[in-house]
């Protein structure tokens, strides 16, 4: 472990970049899989709970920044089964200020919003 309590110091740019990493470089997501095993479609769902909203069973909609998406492609590849699961990741552009067209039946589709973050 490094000294730093594992934290590494970013400089000028690269700083203001990592602090400003959400709202205007992300896009928003509808995940969608397959899980044969119930096992390890826990594990996916427990998962996506940590970078989306629940849509419905086995679909979530996230709001990812390129690194995010990385994050939870790498993820998500470590705990499928390749041969016999499935994940689809649908990029539908910016998030910020999109109003995807959907048809919704039973409740209401709403997109997620970026809101404060409480540390």
């Amino acid at each position: 472990m490094r000294g730093d309590g594992g934290h590494r110091e970013y400089g000028g740019v690269e700083r203001r970049r990592a602090l400003s990493g959400r709202g205007a470089d992300e896009n928003l997501y509808i995940v969608a899989y397959d899980i044969s095993d119930q096992r390890r479609w826990r594990r996916v769902f427990r998962l996506m709970n940590g970078y989306g909203e629940w849509v419905q069973l086995s679909v979530f909609q996230c709001r990812l920044s390129r690194r995010r998406r990385i994050e939870l492609k790498f993820a998500l590849g470590e705990i499928i089964d390749h041969a016999q699961d499935h994940v689809v990741i649908l990029d539908l552009g910016p998030a910020e200020g999109i109003r995807p067209r959907v048809d919704s039946l039973g409740k209401p589709f709403t997109v997620v919003e970026r809101g404060p973050v409480i540390v």
